[in-house]
């Protein structure tokens, strides 16, 4: 049975400069598998030094990456066409960035916002009212934003960090909110527009653009097109469109890619493709 002590000395041991030993603990990991892991989360809840957490995050990351994903390929099989299935594969995705992250706890966060902002909204008659009391409790009350000081860090791609933190990417902000509005019964949806990921509220009879990067401002087609124009792209009304929840995962994949990349973290670019080529096959 593996033991707090034996997990010490192995993560002790990875400082080691000889090549071998550091090969030998590695192997020795590979054989405790998932057995390891509550030790190793338990270690790592305990260290103090960040460099130490990130060695475990990376240790329990590549025991565990297997199961992980398998578990994706499963739900992209099963299929990811609809607001709460999106929630379960972006979720799932976060544990690509923390392999032991407790999702149940942070779809109860969801719950709980929901829950707090529910009965104003229930009260009002106007659908447009409604968008607003969301939208202002969302990026005002609650502080949601964009990161533009540290665009490409990673933790802005992964939802649970961005809850925790508060800010993140247009396409994790507007997930934000259109898994609210999904407990709430309000008809909001992503635009898979380039470069900058969008929010729409749809009902019968309107659809408004709102900017999740900008504190949810309202914003229009005009000023799309020129954004778009600006950045030397043809605007198709595709563009503009609702978009679906493939899509949209396999654009938040896309921006972890991106991410990692820039850090040069290659074996989790190399997993986060394998994972892209599934939607890929599945569209």
């Amino acid at each position: 049975m593996t033991s707090k002590n034996e997990i010490e000395s192995l993560i002790y041991l990875l400082d080691d400069p000889d090549p071998q030993v550091q090969l030998g603990v590695k192997r020795r990991f590979e054989e405790l598998g998932e057995n390891a892991v509550p030790l190793l989360d338990q270690f790592k809840s305990e260290s103090v030094h960040d460099i130490e957490r990130d060695t475990i995050n990376e240790i329990i990351y590549n025991i565990t990456v297997g199961t992980l994903m398998e578990e994706f390929s499963d739900l992209v099989q099963v299929g990811v066409d609809e607001s709460r299935q999106l929630e379960k594969a972006i979720f799932l995705l976060s544990r690509f960035g923390n392999p032991t992250i407790r999702t149940e706890e942070y779809s109860r966060k969801l719950d709980q916002l929901a829950k707090q902002i529910g009965p104003e909204i229930a009260y009002t008659p106007s659908m447009k009212e409604k968008m607003h009391i969301l939208l202002n409790y969302v990026f005002r009350e609650l502080r949601f934003r964009g990161d533009s000081k540290d665009y490409h860090n990673p933790d802005n791609a992964f939802l649970d960090r961005v809850i925790d933190r508060r800010k993140g990417l247009p396409i994790m902000l507007s997930l934000i909110v259109i898994f609210i509005a999904r407990r709430l019964n309000l008809p909001f949806y992503g635009v898979n527009m380039p470069i900058h990921f969008m929010l729409m509220f749809k009902t019968h009879d309107r659809e408004i653009l709102i900017d999740p990067f900008d504190g949810g401002t309202i914003v229009s087609y005009d000023q799309c097109h020129y954004f778009l124009k600006k950045n030397g792209i043809k605007p198709r009304p595709d563009h503009l469109q609702k978009g679906d929840e493939l899509e949209i995962l396999a654009r938040c994949i896309r921006n972890l890619v991106n991410s990692y990349e820039k850090s040069n973290q290659l074996k989790k670019v190399k997993d986060l493709r394998d994972l892209l080529s599934l939607i890929e096959l599945k569209g």
